[in-house]
């Protein structure tokens, strides 16, 4: 299976979706315990949540499940979030703090994921944001997630429906910051917050230097606003994902729509 799923499109806008897939090879599956074969950790269903939503956008998607390597991680090892609960680049435990693997792999291990799975996610989203920057002089990547709302090994309390990262607005120009809070905090009955406990992930932060024309801005959904229930077998709420996708329309489409007036601001 080929590490990365690519729709390409002629809109400024790129959606990356680093953890919406669920492969895992054989001999990596036999090395994890029945917790981490589970798979509990998926972004589930965000590649259904935002199809057709913006139908020229372009979509790069990893088939791999973070449990392989997390496309959204820096592949040196670095943390996102120092002196904080998170996982690595190749996680040890779930989202509970607890162990996932009968044997964890070792160093070389990681790096043989690195190059088979992490790098080929990292070059095919290089190339489309490259491609889209040279049709508009500017491209917005607008990476996808979601999580359980409550996690207490990984926050306090219940997490917003809509979490915004900008890494403090340093990946992106202002005005697509603005027009994201605005939708979100125009949402009725949903609640949002803009860099609370998530900021962007490596993904986010790496690619979003506004001074070359590429912006990026990280969205993090509760999956409560679109699932029926936060477990096993994560089932799809067509109601409650419809209007969720109503107000992710309409932040796609204003993205867009900005994106002309961004060109040449650097």
């Amino acid at each position: 299976m080929s590490p990365v799923e690519i729709t390409r499109g002629d809109s400024p806008i790129v959606l990356g979706l680093p953890h919406t897939g669920t492969y895992v090879p054989d001999a990596i599956a036999a090395d994890l315990n029945d917790r981490g074969r589970g798979l509990d950790d998926t972004d589930w269903h965000i590649h259904r949540l935002y199809e057709g939503l913006l139908p020229d956008a372009t979509i790069v998607r990893a088939t791999f499940h973070r449990y392989v390597i997390d496309a959204n991680r820096d592949p040196s090892g670095a943390s996102l979030y120092p002196g904080q609960n998170t996982t690595g680049l190749v996680p040890l435990t779930d989202f509970d703090g607890h162990d996932i693997w009968n044997r964890a792999p070792d160093e070389t291990e990681i790096e043989e994921r690195r190059i088979a799975y992490h790098a080929p996610y990292h070059a095919a989203l290089k190339a489309e944001l490259d491609r889209v920057k040279e049709i508009h002089g500017v491209a917005i990547l607008y990476d996808c997630h979601s999580i359980r709302s409550e996690i207490p090994f990984l926050f306090d309390g219940v997490l917003p429906d809509f979490s915004i990262g900008t890494n403090m607005g340093e990946t992106c120009d202002p005005a697509i910051e603005r027009a994201v809070r605005e939708v979100c905090g125009a949402a009725d009955g949903y609640t949002s917050v803009l860099n609370g406990r998530f900021k962007g992930g490596w993904t986010t932060r790496h690619y979003g230097q506004p001074p070359t024309g590429i912006h990026a801005i990280q969205m993090e959904l509760a999956q409560s606003a679109y699932l029926g229930a936060e477990a096993a077998p994560w089932p799809y709420d067509d109601a409650k994902a419809a209007r969720l996708r109503a107000h992710l329309t309409d932040i796609l489409t204003k993205l867009a729509d900005l994106a002309p007036t961004l060109k040449g601001k650097a």
